[in-house]
Formats: structure tokens, C-alpha cells, sequence
């Protein structure tokens, strides 16, 4: 059974923010030379989790025993984004978290990250057989755009989902713009623009033609 563009969608992102943790687990990304490669994985995973409380949670709330399926999902975004918060502060030396083990907290986000990537596979799997093509590529579609304008980090304690949700995402998301600018800290904006605008999943879901260097 061929992917839908929702599972294409999904399954690209799990991927990249594996490619963006994967140098963030070196030791030395501490470094302020090197800060940028964390500040990228926490921006785009912020986005990522935001977006899907958005867009994803309320067709998961549709599905049999879809209250379950959202609060365990809440639950392990909000474990998540207390030790994105956990990361960050350590890797600028806030001294609240400066006694925190590297490898140990990354131990702790590569579990919670591995728990939410199984629950969004088997959430979009189950969301794609209740709906047909047309609403599943305008889901994905709202998706992938809803991540453009996430928060670029993590808040734990704010509303998750429904009308409260939404609104806290927005708010942060100004926030969040204002205190990336006052710190100087580098969040990736053409990496993450170009996966979504560029690449062939996009032409997939869009039906554009695919350039020379695309096909290569």
C-alpha cells in the first residue's frame, strides 16, 4: 500500500530531526562555535511538536478512544520539550542545569524522541484510513505550514491543544522571534524552508515539476 502524503510528510520530518540531533549529541556542541547545531534540532523540534498539537491532535481526538491517544501524546510532548528546555539551558550555562549529565539527558530526549515518533507513525496511519486523499493532502499541507510560524521553542506549561493551545502557540511564537533576535541565536530558517518548499515531497504534494538538480 502506497504511503499517503501525511505518512510521506511525517516520516521526512522524523528524518531530519534525526540528521539535526545527531551532531547535537557531540559533547563539544557546548561550544558557542558549535551552539548552532543544537539551537537548530531544539528550533525545528519545537516547531515540529507545536504544529502537530495544532493540525494532528484534533483528527486523533476523532479516533476511537482519541482522548487517550491525545493525552499520552500531550504527555510525552511535554517530557520532551522540559528536556529540549533542559538542553538549552545547559548549553548556554544557565546554572540551574549545569549539574546535568550530557549523556544522560540525551539518553532521556532520544527515548521520549523514539516514543513520539511511534506515535505519530501509528496516529497518522490510523487518521489516514478514516479520510480520504484529498482531506489528508490538505491536512498535510496545513501541517507543513503551520510549522513555518511555530514557536522556535519549547513551553512545557502552556496549554497543548484546542482553542487555548493555538493560542499560546501564536503568542510564543512572538515571543519566541523577539528573544531568538535579542540572543543572537541562530534558528534555521532556510533548512527548514527548504525540505518543505523544495524538495520532492513538495513537488509531490503540489504537483510541480521536478528541476534538473531535483531529479538528480
Amino acid at each position: 500500500m502506497t504511503a499517503s502524503t501525511l505518512e510521506m510528510a511525517l516520516t521526512y520530518e522524523h528524518d531530519r530531526l534525526r540528521e539535526l540531533a545527531e551532531p547535537a549529541h557531540h559533547p563539544d556542541a557546548a561550544h558557542p562555535e558549535r551552539r548552532h547545531q543544537t539551537d537548530w534540532f531544539y528550533a525545528i523540534a519545537a516547531q515540529h511538536l507545536a504544529a502537530a498539537e495544532d493540525v494532528l491532535l484534533p483528527q486523533v481526538r476523532r479516533l476511537p478512544d482519541g482522548g487517550e491517544l491525545v493525552t499520552r501524546y500531550v504527555g510525552n510532548a511535554r517530557e520532551l520539550e522540559r528536556s529540549l528546555r533542559f538542553l538549552k539551558g545547559r548549553q548556554y550555562g544557565d546554572s540551574r542545569f549545569l549539574h546535568l549529565d550530557h549523556d544522560d539527558l540525551w539518553q532521556q530526549i532520544d527515548r521520549l524522541m523514539a516514543e513520539h515518533v511511534e506515535m505519530e507513525t501509528t496516529y497518522s496511519r490510523q487518521i489516514c484510513e478514516e479520510l480520504d486523499s484529498a482531506t489528508v493532502n490538505a491536512l498535510t499541507e496545513e501541517l507543513l505550514e503551520a510549522e513555518e510560524v511555530a514557536p522556535t521553542r519549547a513551553h512545557p506549561s502552556s496549554p497543548h491543544t484546542g482553542r487555548a493551545g493555538r493560542l499560546a502557540h501564536r503568542m510564543w511564537r512572538m515571543a519566541d522571534v523577539a528573544w531568538d533576535s535579542a540572543e543572537g541565536r541562530v534558528v534555521p530558517v532556510k533548512y527548514h524552508a527548504h525540505p518543505k518548499r523544495d524538495s520532492v515531497l513538495s513537488h509531490y504534494l503540489y504537483g510541480t515539476a521536478l528541476s534538473g538538480d531535483d531529479q538528480q
